[in-house]
């Protein structure tokens, strides 16, 4: 906090120049293009997470036998213990369009593969979609513990009154799930937003800024530019923001959260 009042780049001494790094922060269009590609990043991620890892819970929870559902639990939580180093070199070489897997199989299909990490419109998604293949099993887990926290008298009382399956999700499910689907929001929200690993691995936030991440631009302004003290000034908005939406959610989850 003491940095972001003076101006250092590790070489000179550091000179107070009080609230001139917060002045420039409004007047930084490559910060705010950065904040919008994490809270566009952030939200998609929750949102993916949420609906991916309810779905896969509630395929795993019904009608699979226990071997079964042994080996899918093992085989979504995996790519979570790899590396995101690992996993980004992985995607890199799977979605590349001359050498890449991907890229292999669709053309054999007549089509022409995307050029995933150097078309501003794709780079964003394909990261997105990285992320979720590698964090999806860690949200699924917790969605699967919530569904088996439901006790199975309600469901059957709910279907005794008449309620189908949909009903019984929606009226029933849910609601007792509320406490897992806050906790599963905040902790894939802060991590989210914090998004640094595969966009630096893969894209360097390139094309053309569009995948630039607000811990992307804290680096690139810190350890590249040396301007210690705005980047210090940057880290104090992201924790800001952080702890501005998690607040938020704490404070609505008052409305929508039913705990026991």
């Amino acid at each position: 906090m003491a940095l972001s009042l003076f101006s250092y780049d590790l070489l000179t001494p550091p000179k107070f120049v009080g609230f001139k790094n917060f002045a420039q922060l409004p007047k930084d269009s490559l910060l705010l293009r950065a904040l919008g590609n994490t809270f566009l990043f952030a939200f998609a991620s929750v949102v993916t997470h949420l609906v991916g890892g309810m779905l896969l819970a509630l395929a795993v929870n019904r009608g699979i036998n226990k071997l079964l559902s042994y080996f899918v639990r093992t085989a979504l939580f995996f790519p979570f213990l790899i590396s995101w180093a690992a996993v980004s070199l992985l995607w890199k070489y799977v979605l590349d369009p001359t050498f890449g897997i991907f890229a292999f199989y669709v053309g054999k299909l007549g089509i022409t593969p995307p050029l995933w990490f150097t078309e501003p419109r794709w780079a964003l998604p394909a990261i997105i979609g990285i992320d979720w293949w590698h964090t999806i099993g860690y949200t699924f887990l917790i969605m699967l513990a919530g569904l088996q926290t439901v006790p199975s008298e309600m469901i059957e009382a709910a279907r005794v009154d008449g309620a189908n399956r949909v009903q019984t999700f929606f009226n029933v499910t849910v609601p007792l799930m509320t406490p897992t689907l806050f906790f599963a929001s905040v902790i894939t929200f802060i991590g989210a937003f914090q998004i640094f690993d595969p966009i630096q691995i893969i894209t360097g936030g390139g094309p053309n800024d569009s995948t630039i991440t607000a811990v992307m631009y804290l680096y690139q302004t810190g350890f590249q530019a040396f301007q210690i003290g705005y980047a210090s000034t940057i880290a104090l908005v992201i924790f800001a923001v952080i702890m501005l939406v998690t607040l938020l959610q704490f404070w609505g989850s008052r409305k929508w959260v039913h705990n026991a």
